[in-house]
C-alpha cells in the first residue's frame, strides 16, 4: 500500500522485515494462492520459504534462537502473509500462540525444551479449547484428565474430544485444555479446575501416538490449504512434567493470555485481507469501463471506494494499537477485543463492497476476490466470535466506568 495502512514508528529492523515478507508475498504467495486454493494443498513449498526466513521465531527470544521481535511486528507480518492468502497466516497463528504460552508460562526445563526447536519450525504448535459440544463457552468444556491409579501417579490419563485444531494434522506439538477437578480444591471455581497439556505427537492423520487421534481434515467453505482437524483422546497418557508451567489448575487463564495474542493475529488476518479485496478492488474500478469511462469514474463506485478505505484504515490502527498495547505489558483484552470485532467485521464488508465492483466476475474463480469472499466469514468466528467480543468489551467498560455510589 502506498498510502493506506501505514504504521508509524517503526524501527529499521522491522522495516526490512515487513519489506522483506512483502516481496515474498508478492512473488512467492499471491501467484499460486488461488491454484493451490482451490486444490485444498498444505502450502509446503510457502512454509518453508517462510522457515527459512525466520518467521517462525519471529517472537521467540534470541536467547532460544529466535529474532526476539514484538507483537506489533508478528502482527504486521500476519498482515502481509494474509494480504496473499489468509490460509498462510493460519499456518502460524496457532504457532506462536503455544510459544507464547511457553514463554510466559512455561518451566525453564519447557522453554528450553520446545523452544529452540519452535524458533527453526522444526517443531509446529497448535492448541485447542473448543470441542464438538461447545465453542466459546470454555467452562462447558468436558475433555477430563485423571491421574493413573497403578504404581505410575506422575502419569494422568486424558479422555476426550476437542474440536476446530487448526494444523492438527501438520502440528507437531498441542496444547489442550481439559478439566483436572481431583486436582483442585472442593468447591474450586470451573475455571480453576482447567489445566494445559502439552501433547508431543508426530505430524500426520489417524492413531498417531497410544491413545490420540487425529481423525482427518474437515473440509470447509474456504480457509483452505491449512488442515483444520478434530483431536480425540482415549486412554492418553501423559507426564505431570506435560503440564504447561508444572501446576494444575492455571489452564484457563493460560490459553485466554495465549488467545489475546491470537485476537490480535486475527484482526492482523482481517486487515491483511481487507487491503487485498481493496487493492483487486481499486484496480479493476480503472480498469472495467461502462458508459464510455471507467467506473471509478462513476460516483456510485468511488464512494464505494472511499468507504473500503475508511474501514481499511480504521481497522489496521485499531490492530496495530492492540499490539502495541500487549508489548507494553500491559492488559489489552478491551483492545484486542476491540480489535478482532471491528477489523473482522470491515473484512466482511470491504470483501463485499469489492466482490460488488467487480461485478459477474467477482462470482468467477477466476478472480482473487471469490477465494476472499469464501475467506472472510472465516474471521468473524476465530478467536471467538463477535457477540463475544462485545461481551469482552461490555464487561471491561463496565469495570473502568462502575458507577461510583
Amino acid at each position: 500500500m502506498t498510502r493506506l495502512a501505514v504504521t508509524e514508528g517503526l524501527t529499521g529492523d522491522q522495516r526490512d522485515i515487513l519489506a522483506a515478507i512483502r516481496e515474498f508475498v508478492d512473488n512467492e504467495i499471491i501467484p499460486v494462492a488461488n491454484e493451490l486454493e482451490h486444490a485444498d494443498e498444505y502450502p509446503q513449498a510457502i512454509v518453508d520459504g517462510l522457515k527459512e526466513m525466520g518467521v517462525f521465531g519471529l517472537m521467540i527470544p534470541e536467547e532460544f534462537g529466535g529474532l526476539g521481535e514484538s507483537l506489533l511486528t508478528y502482527a504486521l507480518v500476519v498482515e502481509e502473509i494474509a494480504r496473499g492468502w489468509m490460509s498462510v497466516s493460519g499456518v502460524i497463528n496457532t504457532h506462536f500462540i503455544v510459544a507464547w504460552m511457553l514463554m510466559q508460562h512455561g518451566t525453564d526445563e519447557q522453554k528450553a525444551h520446545y523452544l529452540p526447536r519452535m524458533a527453526t519450525g522444526e517443531v509446529r504448535g497448535a492448541f485447542s479449547m473448543s470441542e464438538p459440544g461447545c465453542g466459546s463457552d470454555v467452562a462447558a468444556i468436558t475433555s477430563k484428565a485423571v491421574r493413573a491409579t497403578d504404581d505410575d501417579r506422575d502419569e494422568f490419563i486424558l479422555n476426550g474430544a476437542k474440536m476446530w485444531l487448526t494444523n492438527g494434522g501438520s502440528s507437531t506439538l498441542v496444547a489442550v485444555l481439559v478439566l483436572t477437578p481431583e486436582e483442585s480444591a472442593d468447591g474450586a471455581s470451573v475455571y480453576k479446575q482447567m489445566t494445559t497439556f502439552l501433547i508431543e505427537k508426530p505430524s500426520g492423520f489417524g492413531e498417531v501416538r497410544p491413545g490420540l487421534t487425529i481423525p482427518g481434515k474437515i473440509d470447509k467453505m474456504g480457509y483452505k490449504g491449512v488442515d483444520t482437524t478434530e483431536l480425540v483422546m482415549d486412554g492418553l497418557r501423559l507426564k505431570a512434567t506435560d503440564i504447561l508451567g508444572g501446576l494444575p489448575g492455571k489452564g484457563f487463564y493460560q490459553m485466554m493470555d495465549g488467545v489475546e495474542v491470537g485476537r490480535v493475529n486475527v484482526a492482523a488476518r482481517a486487515c491483511g485481507v481487507s487491503i487485498r479485496a481493496f487493492e483487486l478492488g481499486v484496480e479493476y474500478a480503472q480498469q472495467r469501463v461502462t458508459f464510455g469511462k471507467p467506473i471509478a469514474e462513476h460516483q456510485a463506485v468511488s464512494f464505494r471506494l472511499a468507504d473500503m478505505a475508511v474501514k481499511v484504515e480504521a481497522a489496521h490502527q485499531m490492530m496495530v494499537m492492540a499490539a502495541r498495547k500487549k508489548d507494553s505489558g500491559e492488559r489489552n483484552d478491551l483492545e484486542a477485543g476491540m480489535a478482532k470485532y471491528l477489523a473482522s467485521e470491515y473484512c466482511k464488508e470491504v470483501v463485499e463492497d469489492s466482490f460488488r465492483i467487480h461485478g459477474g466476475y467477482g462470482y468467477s474463480k477466476e478472480y482473487d476476490i471469490e477465494r476472499l469472499y469464501r475467506e472472510a466469514p472465516m474471521l468473524l468466528i476465530g478467536e471467538g466470535t463477535a457477540d463475544i467480543q462485545r461481551m469482552i468489551i461490555a464487561r471491561r467498560l463496565l469495570e473502568e466506568y462502575k458507577t461510583r455510589t
